[in-house]
């Protein structure tokens, strides 16, 4: 089961990526290169996978939604231990 992103969260992760969305993307790319390669390669293959699509715009999300579950899990988690 996906762990619950609340509205903080969103806010939190929003905030940070809209300062500087290009820099916030770059950042991710090379997080997830060594974070997990896997789930970047598929990020990266389904942006150009279409070319009616706006590359960024689909990379972005996906990166968003990653870093979301993330943050999400690592909450749960800590919830979990106390």
């Amino acid at each position: 089961m996906l762990p619950i992103i609340t509205e903080d969260m969103s806010a939190e992760i929003f905030s940070e990526a809209f300062q500087d969305v290009q820099a916030w993307r770059k950042n991710m790319v090379q997080y997830l290169k060594e974070e997990n390669p896997e789930i970047n390669s598929a990020i990266l293959e389904v942006a150009k996978h279409d070319e009616g699509i706006d590359l960024k715009a689909v990379a972005l999300g996906a990166y968003l939604a990653y870093r979301l579950l993330e943050v999400a899990n690592e909450n749960e988690n800590l919830s979990i231990e106390e």
